[in-house]
């Protein structure tokens, strides 16, 4: 059995990510609510894919690992700051995060994926100035793969959910808005707001609970934390096989939820996947 699994060990070491240096000081969105100064925001679709950051030299994930990308895709990139998303289309968020955790980039792999740039975060000007100055860096660049993710102003809530059922019927994940006013800070704030047809969030795993039933002998549920520090069973949305190999004690889980409870908690919590691109921790 140790052999086995030392072997299996082995095998998957190529797709094991790069050693993480500090993560990068992101800027992270809060979650809308009617009633935001719509005016005040741009407003762009919400690319499901895995953030990536170009700090000059290394294009690297949220959590701080190194990106193997293939030497061409960031061949002539600039000295500048990039924050963006590694994308490889609406649906393919699969595609996007096991690509971009190799080691040995897979060239082919690579060759579906983007860098839709959203933000210059060293730029020092606001959001409105940051716009047309990465509009023209990513022009110079010239670059298919590289491109720069399209702003555009609503006037109302009803025309913002409008664009949001478009989005959302097209396959899209949903929107973001980004105040036009706001300086790069690092942090989670409502100068960036995300926009989607439900909630969702990460929460760490603390355990893994055994199963009861057709789960006996699987793992029956996550026990999870929040960024609160709450903990909560997470129990719903697991296929057999995750069960069978649950989400490893450390890491990072998304989940879905429609509302809080009065003390906090996620209601009708469910798995949506794990997020490889944030560092696990104990």
């Amino acid at each position: 059995m140790l052999r086995r699994h030392c072997l299996a060990w082995l095998a998957g070491a190529s797709a094991l990510p790069a050693l993480a240096a500090d993560p990068p000081a992101l800027l992270l969105a809060n979650v809308y609510r009617p009633g935001l100064p719509l005016a005040d925001y741009w407003v762009s679709e919400k690319y499901d894919g895995v953030r990536g950051y170009w700090d000059g030299r290394t294009l690297r994930t949220r959590g701080g690992e190194t990106v193997a990308a293939p030497a061409w895709f960031t061949a002539g990139w600039p000295d500048t700051a990039m924050d963006g998303e590694l994308w490889a289309g609406r649906g393919r968020f699969g595609h996007a995060q096991s690509t971009t955790r190799q080691q040995h980039a897979d060239d082919a792999a690579w060759r579906q994926i983007q860098f839709m740039v959203f933000d210059l975060p060293r730029h020092g000007g606001r959001f409105d100035e940051r716009i047309p100055a990465l509009n023209a860096l990513v022009a110079t660049i010239g670059q298919p793969w590289v491109q720069a993710v399209p702003q555009k102003r609503v006037a109302s809530d009803a025309a913002l959910q409008a664009v949001l059922q478009r989005t959302v019927r097209a396959g899209g994940e949903g929107l973001m808005l980004h105040r036009g006013a706001s300086l790069y800070q690092g942090g989670r704030s409502d100068d960036l707001i995300k926009v989607k047809t439900h909630e969702d969030t990460e929460a760490r795993v603390v355990a893994h609970l055994p199963g009861k039933g057709r789960h006996a002998g699987r793992m029956g549920a996550l026990l999870v934390e929040m960024r609160t520090g709450q903990r909560f069973k997470l129990g719903a949305g697991f296929s057999d096989a995750q069960r069978a190999d649950p989400p490893a004690v450390g890491s990072w889980v998304t989940y879905r939820f429609r509302g809080t409870h009065d003390g906090g908690l996620p209601r009708f919590a469910s798995f949506v996947r794990v997020r490889e691109d944030m560092p696990a921790s104990r």
